[in-house]
């Protein structure tokens, strides 16, 4: 045989080799993470919401809502009765303001705003402004392990905050397998796990506070019916979580409509 055709076959082999290598590397790295559970929904309870509401952040404590709403001029905090969807308690926010997510920490409310770089503390009973405090970036969902504040800003990043001081003691970034996933919303901490909104999208994830790995993805695809979009609707948004019921609810910007839903799991 020829030196060159050699050298061309020995450069066939290798091509065919490489192009083998990296089919298998492309598998190997875009299988889904065997740990992650995936999971649909099924409908337990409707409830009325007020369809102004562009809510950016939701509590559930002591049989009530808390629910954070945004826009400027529009920014609110409220008290709202669950069944009634009624609000019963307003604080409205000055008009320079974006409202974003809320949380409860002891007997205090605290409320982000979006490009503000200033967050709220309110009493919890009298909604009476206690403090502000500053963060360095855009402030999107918050809510709370027990001990720290948990932040979101719209990146793959999550930020523990000093429940106190309000000065971050660690982050996380939150990776599906090897890819971050951004646009991290409205926050909830349930049972140990973090929630979390996927801005402009109708799902949610399940994230561990310790690493930022994503354990679940909730598909929520279908939940608002196409008669609940005869009005304005704007994306899905707010997650409480009623621990002493074990129960979850969910709603969006501009919904008529809360849900109480009960996760079902499916296979990928």
């Amino acid at each position: 045989m020829h030196a060159s055709r050699r050298i061309a076959l020995t450069l066939f082999l290798l091509g065919i080799i490489l192009i083998y290598l990296i089919v298998v590397y492309l598998r190997k790295n875009n299988q889904p993470d065997k740990g992650i559970l995936f999971y649909t929904y099924t409908i337990v309870n409707t409830y009325p919401h007020d369809a102004s509401a562009f809510t950016q952040g939701l509590m559930y404590d002591d049989g009530f809502l808390y629910e954070g709403t945004g826009r400027y001029g529009y920014s609110t905090l409220r008290k709202v009765n669950l069944e009634t969807g009624k609000v019963i308690q307003l604080y409205t926010l000055p008009e320079k303001y974006f409202g974003e997510g809320i949380t409860i920490h002891g007997n205090r409310i605290i409320q982000l705003t979006l490009d503000s770089k200033t967050g709220f503390i309110y009493d919890k009973e009298t909604f009476n402004l206690l403090k502000n405090f500053e963060y360095a970036t855009e402030g999107w969902g918050i809510t709370h392990d027990g001990k720290n504040l948990i932040m979101s800003d719209g990146s793959a990043t999550l930020y523990f905050l000093d429940s106190e001081t309000f000065k971050e003691v660690s982050r996380i970034v939150v990776r599906d397998g090897k890819a971050p996933v951004t646009k991290l919303n409205e926050l909830e901490y349930v049972k140990g796990e973090i929630f979390a909104n996927i801005w402009k999208s109708n799902r949610i994830i399940r994230i561990d506070p310790e690493t930022g790995k994503v354990i679940g993805w909730i598909d929520l695809t279908g939940i608002l019916s196409p008669d609940d979009h005869k009005e304005p609707v704007d994306v899905l948004n707010g997650i409480a979580y009623d621990a002493a019921n074990d129960r979850l609810f969910v709603t969006g910007k501009l919904w008529p409509v809360l849900f109480e839903i009960k996760l079902i799991s499916r296979e990928y």
